[in-house]
């Protein structure tokens, strides 16, 4: 079962101080030399974030990501560079729940600047059950219930695309007119996805995908499919006999063809619960990061991958 990684409280605090000293030298100068005209500073948590800054910010912004491609973003530990750098920048994007670390120092840090994701939307509560019962497989310092995977349904990333645009505007006043044209765009390309994923999973033979992470829980929400973990919401945790059992009466039941597993863990699970009950695998990318293994080479097209892939493998008619 894998374990996640999480930073203790005091090293955060800890790489905070170091983060600090060593950039204060720096720092200065930097907000000297600023520019009216000069790009914002963004750092986005990971890549959901980082994508949105990027489309709505367009060539007003500079972004980084503290989540670099082929990092579980749930694993992810920050160096003190990395946590100092939080104090310097003029806009942080993250989503609270998901990442403790980043939550750790983005408090430690006292930033002005950062907005949270999961305030410019509801999150609801699933994820952690597998089939409709908790499992416990809640990442640490995630609050119980609360899913944080929105940005896997088109209609709420919307929301926050709204929120963070808005956002821009108030923090860079100056340009707001182009973050405003940049939103309205991607919130239409989003509205486009969302059409897409609507007419083409209306008519299905069945219902019912299987998956490793249960990351899926807004997205079957909003489409009316049934997500069945295998093991809760750690992707590589592994199922239990009673758990197998069950999946096996599900994939008789629901007519289920697919096991589903993701690009940056392992497939392992997958494999096993697909031999066991004679199913196939394919993925379901839960959009945590772009690498060379990602069908697509940005949001929307993974999640146009990934609405054929649920196609074919609920019988799309």
């Amino acid at each position: 079962m894998n374990v996640r990684r999480l930073i203790p409280t005091t090293a955060v605090a800890g790489a905070v101080v170091l983060g600090l000293t060593a950039l204060s030298a720096c720092s200065a100068s930097d907000a000297a030399d600023r520019k009216s005209g000069d790009r914002l500073n963004v750092v986005a948590s990971f890549y959901p974030m980082q994508f949105l800054a990027e489309q709505i910010g367009g060539s007003h912004v500079s972004v980084s990501t503290l989540t670099k491609p082929g990092v579980e973003p749930h694993d992810l530990e920050l160096s003190p560079r990395e946590v100092g750098g939080l104090s310097d920048a003029d806009y942080i994007l993250y989503l609270k729940g998901l990442q403790p670390a980043v939550d750790d120092a983005i408090k430690l840090s006292e930033s002005e600047h950062a907005v949270d994701a999961a305030k410019l939307t509801t999150l609801e509560d699933h994820g952690a059950e597998v089939g409709g019962e908790e499992h416990g497989h809640e990442h640490e310092g995630e609050e119980a219930g609360a899913d944080p995977h929105i940005w896997l349904d088109p209609v709420k990333y919307a929301q926050v695309a709204e929120g963070v645009g808005k956002s821009l505007e108030k923090t860079d006043p100056d340009h707001a007119a182009d973050y405003r044209k940049n939103t309205d765009a991607l919130v239409a390309k989003l509205g486009a996805l969302d059409t897409a994923y609507g007419k083409g999973l209306a008519n299905t033979a069945t219902k019912t995908f299987i998956t490793t992470h249960s990351a899926f829980g807004y997205l079957a929400e909003r489409y009316g499919l049934t997500q069945e973990g295998i093991a809760g919401i750690d992707p590589e945790a592994e199922p239990s006999p009673a758990r197998i059992s069950a999946l096996h009466a599900i994939a008789r039941e629901k007519k289920v063809t697919t096991v589903f597993f993701e690009t940056l863990a392992s497939d392992k699970t997958a494999k096993t619960v697909a031999r066991d009950t004679g199913l196939k695998t394919d993925v379901l990318d839960p959009l945590e990061g772009i690498t060379s293994k990602s069908k697509g080479d940005d949001y929307i097209e993974v999640m146009e991958s990934n609405l054929a892939a649920l196609q074919k493998a609920l019988g799309a008619k």
